[in-house]
């Protein structure tokens, strides 16, 4: 990822629900950690399912694992995701290795898909 004088020069893309209040609000909390210069573009995925598909997005897993796409067009989900995501904030970039720690991350894989499941089952989503 490159850096100048402290930005981030390379541009993150997170496909977001943007149906829902919790990931929205995670969102304003992100924006308001990480500051101006995150060079982050939200994109809110809800009807957007043949943007998904051309970018060869699942929508449905679009919807149950965040996924971000980096400047040279990789893709990564769920914890990766998260990962590449947090290191853009000082705040949270801990948060981003701990949760890439081995014995770590299985669990709170787990957890976040069991979280996400339990949200769109309730919302009568899935």
């Amino acid at each position: 990822m490159a850096k100048t004088a402290g930005k981030n020069t390379e541009k993150l893309t997170v496909f977001f629900d943007g149906a829902c209040p919790t990931c929205v609000r995670d969102r304003d909390n992100f924006q308001k950690l990480s500051g101006e210069d995150n060079n982050v573009c939200w994109v809110d995925i809800t009807g957007k399912e043949d943007t998904l598909n051309a970018l060869g997005i699942d929508p449905r897993k679009a919807l149950t694992e965040l996924h971000v796409q980096d400047e040279q067009g990789n893709i990564c989900s769920e914890i990766d995701a998260y990962r590449l995501l947090m290191a853009r904030a000082t705040l949270l970039r801990p948060i981003g290795w701990l949760i890439g720690l081995p014995v770590i991350r299985p669990l709170v894989s787990r957890l976040y898909r069991w979280w996400v499941h339990r949200r769109l089952t309730r919302e009568g989503r899935i």
